[in-house]
Parts: C-alpha cells; sequence; structure tokens
C-alpha cells in the first residue's frame, strides 16, 4: 500500500529504546511514514536513556488515520495494560483489518483487549503466562505474526518485528 503510515505508541517513561528506534528505522526503510505517540505531548524518556518525542496524544489517534499501531514495549508500556483509549484502538484498528503489533510486554495490551484468543503470539517471557491465560497460543519465537497481528519478544527482534509490520502494509 503506497503512503502507508504507521503510529508508534510509546511508554511516557521506560519505554525501551531499541524497540521504538529499530522498529521505526526498520519501516522508514521500507517507505513506512510513521508518528510517535504516548500518553503526553512531547519528551518521553527511554529506559538506556534516549529521548523520543510524542507529537499526539493516544486519546487522540483514530483507527482511521494509520495502516498500522504498533504498541512498544519496556517497562512503562504497563500504563496501557487497563487504559481505555488503549484497549479501544486496539480493538478499532483490528476490527478495521489493520495491522495491529506489539513488542516485548506490549503484548499483554493485545492480549488484555481480546484479540489474542486463539491466535499465535509471542512477547517478553515475563508476559508468558498472562498470554496463555488470556488464550493466546504463546511462543517464545522471536516474531509472530498470525493475520494482522504482529508480536515480537523483545528488543533483539525490533529490526525483524519492524520488518514484518512493513511487508504487511507494502
Amino acid at each position: 500500500m503506497a503512503n502507508a503510515k504507521a503510529v508508534l505508541i510509546i511508554a511516557k517513561e521506560i519505554f525501551r529504546d531499541e524497540e521504538l528506534f529499530d522498529t521505526q528505522d526498520a519501516l522508514e526503510e521500507a517507505g513506512v511514514a510513521t508518528t510517535v505517540s504516548s500518553s503526553i505531548v512531547g519528551t518521553c524518556k527511554g529506559k538506556l536513556g534516549r529521548n523520543a518525542e510524542s507529537t499526539v496524544l493516544i486519546d487522540d489517534i483514530s483507527a482511521d488515520d494509520y495502516d498500522a499501531v504498533v504498541f512498544i514495549g519496556g517497562g512503562g508500556a504497563m500504563e496501557y495494560y487497563d487504559s481505555e483509549a488503549a484497549l479501544a484502538l486496539a480493538k478499532d484498528t483490528c476490527n478495521k483489518g489493520k495491522v495491529i503489533a506489539a513488542i516485548c510486554i506490549a503484548p499483554r495490551i493485545l492480549a488484555n483487549a481480546g484479540l489474542l484468543k486463539g491466535k499465535t503470539a509471542t512477547c517478553f517471557e515475563s508476559e508468558g503466562d498472562a498470554l496463555t491465560r488470556l488464550g493466546a497460543n504463546y511462543t517464545a519465537n522471536d516474531v509472530e505474526q498470525d493475520g494482522m497481528i504482529v508480536t515480537a519478544n523483545g528488543p533483539h527482534a525490533a529490526s525483524e518485528f519492524g520488518r514484518a509490520i512493513a511487508k504487511l502494509l507494502l
């Protein structure tokens, strides 16, 4: 799809730097335009010290405006586990047949939204039992794709994760 757009949602603090920047680089190298979003507009702080600029609030995102919604992990991503805005956005994106993706602990957001029931998915190992409990077919693989859902297990898989999302968009 020409002119594909993806929004990468990060925590305001303690997002995983590589998961944002390596994923974003892979998407942009494939020609996908990216936007960074968070629960704040402005500077967000990564776990490893890098900063990212959020230009749109997660509350203001519409699935209609993007071809892919990507939740980035890191400990801060727990702020979205029970976030009405995050869960509604994930469901709406999935219901519209668009790409929904999450890496590290963030697949728990998709599971909490009910999107991983009966789906093959991966995540950071600390969330594996939760994904299974919420109905996912959990694997410990680096990246999993099940339909339009892409999940990855952590920072080392971020580039591959970005390429998998881009492949669905292009």
